[in-house]
């Protein structure tokens, strides 16, 4: 041994002195690692197989514990494979299980090794070989290794045969040819004593069952056996799952193994092998009644029992069979709804999973109504489930189960109001999306909408943003339906709306921007004004915006809400409403916001100049303006009357592509085509129209100036305003302390009616979930607008072959007869008549397509040089006539033998052979 690696391994520091000093690093841990790697980079080059081995176990624990990189040593661990001592490969294969994967260079160098480790007569080294071989098998490491994984099957030593029996599930999914040389060693191991082997074989194929089951159905007999002789829970338990895959498979299979199970109910006092059993007869099992009943009472024990553990699963069954036996659930009905309060939050998930899963459309409105008082009581975390629940069970499939959609507009409604609500986002589409499909249920839509708009305690609870977004779409889009515009345009112009994201703000601008040319829209053209308002007209008090002398009072919903006529008076003071609320968003910084307040503005401004200051004018004059005026707000009005409907998720994709235009193109060379262009910088930067040219200083001084202008009128009807409508504005008093938050709306301790006992909700749930008749609706379902391609279930696409079905067919193939099993080495010295007979016809077909080509080309040359070939032509000629003669005595014998013709036909038509079936001995079934 050389000096350096006498001197390296003499001051190396080993794994436990590498461990001592991470404890002893409280700050600077990443150095010290640091150095480390450095010393096991240096390390790992030595000759010194120990000092080599040494580093190689450093880095594999700092792999595990801080993931680094070991890709480097890949080959240094290969060198201490190759040691003779067991300490030094047992560090190799365990840095090589860590580390090696598909793409690793240096992967196809480890086959020898294990060849040579998987023949040796130690079996620790065996075993090493095999563990290893499982974790980084490929397909050539399992094509090259199948002959010795096929020895070790029947391997005299239990510890390497257990062993070889678990690594070929591996083999087999990698090199699926595998099976053809393994399967029947594999099978042959289902008959051994030894519970150690017996365990590993059912364990492989419950896994291989698990993709393809019908392939192990001759091998029903033996699962059988196991699963009455077993005297071992684990291997019962797999044989359990085996069969839950084959029962649905042959009826008569699931008759004869029914008993057996519910023997095993009876008798075993295993808790895990016990919820086997039911599982596997709530899933497969299910026709048999006598089966289901004994398995709902150990399910019933499961529910009751103190163990938290076993009541989740008594619950994860009780789900499984309430999709075909509705009646277990009514009789553990007080059990589920008892569990929605239970401690742990597994289990409360999965009753209300259980409670969700039997809602249907005659008892979706008091289930839905249980659940919502339910949640004001709960936690966040599981109020947030419980609501989403119920958004995601009543959308399913294009809201199947909702008859009534005014009722679950307004639950949409109620839910957005909970105190722990963070549902926005799927509300605000669920609300859309119903007034896109049901055109019936708009009225009541905007009256929710109009609800949630008003209430102030939506506006400081960031996560219904999005729903107080929806309800402002809504209430511009389908404004007609608006018992009080005026009210709406309040709501939409409310101080507090700057509480709002910007995104937000800019819809409630268009949506504000929508009723205002709906109210024009009424007052001018519908009432048939068309001489514009007069600009004497006072600016009186905001009073008159909500109620009018001589207003409707209706009633609907169990409110009084008052329908105010639209007056000229009334649109004055609208059209101030909107200059005071939407002025100062023209120097938002965002620009959404900032475009949609100009163009509102923009509008009120040319309605103003065409309308309301002709008064000073000729009567001719004032008549024209007002006409202008009038075809202004028809054509706003007519683009905003489109209506709108819902859009498949597809249609972008069916537009068809212009010529000329690519959309791949790379956009690198925009920089060039654009170079002339000078973009704006923040200096130049102008809120201002295009033909303005101002900073941003000069437009603040504009903006101060004309505020200052108007300070006294405004400041009057400000402080108006806020004496009618205090409720929407911020307080401003000195001894008020200013807060964007108020009290959450629907406060459990500000409300009596969210004060039940438990005992009223379970009476209530109770009587929910038992089956009634269907009821008789007073309304018909309304039209639910659906899409062609949106709203349909995806089509499954048929994947090209993949393993498992190669691997599923070589099953095939071995267990119905198909071919013989036999070693590789002794196929290949065995004769293939089969296989040479075909070689042989492929040779046939071959010389006769030369012979064809070759006839064909001298034919084409005879046609070109048929003077120089007449020797030629007369021996063909010849050749033919002989050749035309024995066809003719051919065709005379086949007549004279119809048997041998028919025959030879049936040779020649493609075979039709019937798909084989598996085949079940009649003794088990």
């Amino acid at each position: 041994m050389s000096g350096p690696s006498l001197m390296d391994s003499l001051f190396q520091r080993t794994l436990e002195d590498l461990i001592k000093g991470l404890r002893q690093q409280l700050i600077g841990e990443q150095a010290f690692i640091s150095k480390a790697l450095e010393e096991i980079r240096k390390e790992i080059k030595s000759t010194d197989l120990s000092t080599k081995s040494t580093a190689l176990l450093k880095l594999c624990y700092l792999s595990n514990l801080h993931f680094h990189d070991m890709s480097f040593a890949a080959f240094h661990a290969l060198e201490v494979l190759s040691s003779p001592r067991f300490s030094h490969k047992k560090i190799a294969y365990h840095a090589i299980s860590l580390s090696f994967h598909d793409s690793t260079p240096v992967l196809l160098l480890i086959t020898n090794h294990l060849r040579k480790d998987l023949t040796s007569t130690n079996e620790f080294e065996v075993s090493l070989s095999l563990q290893c071989l499982s974790r980084i098998a490929n397909v050539d490491l399992a094509r090259d290794l199948t002959p010795e994984v096929f020895t070790l099957l029947s391997s005299n030593k239990l510890y390497v045969r257990k062993r070889a029996v678990a690594v070929v599930l591996r083999v087999f999914e990698k090199y699926p040819d595998s099976v053809r040389v393994c399967f029947k060693r594999l099978v042959e191991n289902l008959e051994n004593y030894d519970p150690q082997i017996l365990s590993a074989v059912v364990g492989v194929f419950s896994e291989l069952a698990c993709k393809d089951p019908r392939s192990y159905l001759p091998l029903a007999p033996e699962f059988y056996k196991i699963l009455v002789d077993s005297k071992s829970n684990w291997i019962s338990i797999k044989v359990l799952k085996i069969f839950a895959k084959l029962a649905p498979l042959e009826p008569r299979l699931a008759n004869r193994v029914v008993e057996p199970i519910c023997d095993l109910m009876r008798k075993t006092g295993a808790k895990s092998l016990l919820f086997e059993c039911v599982r596997t007869v709530v899933t497969s099992f299910s026709e048999y009644e006598s089966a289901v009943r004994l398995a709902v009472g150990k399910i019933r024990e499961f529910l009751v029992d103190e163990d938290p553990n076993l009541k989740y699963l008594g619950l994860q069954a009780l789900s499984i069979v309430a999709s075909k036996h509705l009646w277990v659930v009514s009789e553990n009905k007080e059990v589920v709804i008892k569990s929605l309060s239970d401690p742990d939050p597994n289990i409360k998930i999965e009753s209300l999973r259980l409670v969700m899963a039997m809602v249907s459309e005659h008892n979706v409105a008091e289930i839905s109504k249980v659940l919502v008082n339910y949640a004001l009581k709960s936690d966040p975390l599981f109020c947030n489930e419980i609501l989403g629940s119920i958004l995601s069970t009543c959308s399913r499939n294009v809201y199947e189960i909702i008859v009534d959609f005014d009722w679950y507009v307004s639950l949409l409604g109620e839910m957005s109001r909970i105190p722990h609500c963070q549902m926005g986002e799927e509300i605000e589409n669920q609300l859309i999306d119903i007034g896109l499909r049901v055109k019936d249920v708009r009225p009541e839509l905007v009256r929710v909408a109009r609800d949630l708009l008003i209430d102030p305690a939506l506006l400081g609870n960031s996560f219904l943003h999005r729903v107080l977004s929806a309800a402002a779409w809504v209430s511009g889009e389908y404004v007609e339906f608006s018992r009080n515009t005026l009210e709406l345009m309040e709501a939409l112009l409310q101080p507090r709306t700057s509480l709002l994201p910007p995104s937000i703000m800019a819809i409630y601008i268009q949506s504000a921007f929508k009723v205002l040319v709906f109210c024009l829209h009424t007052c001018f053209v519908r009432g048939g004004s068309t001489a514009g308002v007069s600009a004497s007209a006072s600016y009186e008090s905001f009073d008159d915006l909500s109620v009018e002398n001589g207003a409707d009072s209706t009633v609907a919903h169990g409110q009084t809400c008052t329908s105010a006529p639209i007056t000229n008076e009334s649109i004055v003071n609208l059209l101030k409403l909107v200059e005071l609320a939407l002025s100062p968003l023209l120097g938002s910084h965002d620009v959404e916001v900032q475009e949609r307040a100009r163009n509102l503005l923009g509008f009120v401004d040319l309605i103003k100049l065409e309308a309301l200051n002709s008064s000073g004018q000729e009567e001719n004059d004032s008549e024209r303006k007002g006409v202008e005026a009038t075809k202004i707000i028809r054509l706003v009005h007519d683009a905003f009357s489109k209506e709108l409907g819902p859009v498949s998720l597809s249609a972008q994709g069916k537009v068809p592509v212009p010529d000329g235009l690519t959309l791949n193109e790379n956009l690198g060379d925009l920089e060039t085509i654009c170079g002339d262009i000078e973009l704006p910088t923040l200096n130049t930067f102008s809120f201002g129209y295009p033909s303005e040219e101002m900073d941003v200083s000069s437009f603040s001084n504009l903006q101060i100036k004309e505020d200052s202008g108007q300070s006294n009128e405004s400041t009057a009807l400000l402080a108006e305003h806020r004496k009618r409508h205090g409720l929407y504005y911020l307080p401003s008093g000195k001894s008020e302390v200013i807060s964007n938050d108020y009290p959450p709306a629907n406060d459990p301790a500000l409300q009596g009616d969210n004060n039940d006992n438990a005992s009223d909700l379970v009476k209530l749930t109770a009587e929910s979930l038992v089956p009634k008749r269907k009821p008789n609706h007073s309304k018909p379902r309304p039209v639910v607008v659906k899409l062609d391609e949106a709203d349909e279930k995806p089509v499954a696409v048929k994947q090209p072959e993949s393993r498992d079905d190669s691997l599923s067919g070589a099953v095939r193939d071995i267990l119905f007869g198909g071919e013989d099993i036999l070693p590789t080495s002794s196929r290949s010295n065995l004769p293939n008549s089969n296989r040479k007979g075909k070689e042989k016809q492929h040779m046939i077909t071959q010389v006769e397509s030369k012979e064809n080509v070759v006839d064909d080309g001298n034919s084409s040359s005879r046609r070109r040089k048929d003077h120089s070939h007449g020797k030629e032509r007369r021996h063909r000629k010849k050749n033919a006539e002989e050749r035309n003669e024995t066809d003719r005595k051919e065709k005379e014998s086949s007549s004279n033998h119809p048997r041998r013709h028919k025959s030879r036909q049936r040779a020649e038509e493609p075979l039709k052979v019937p798909p084989q079936t598996s085949v079940i001995p009649d003794f088990l079934l």
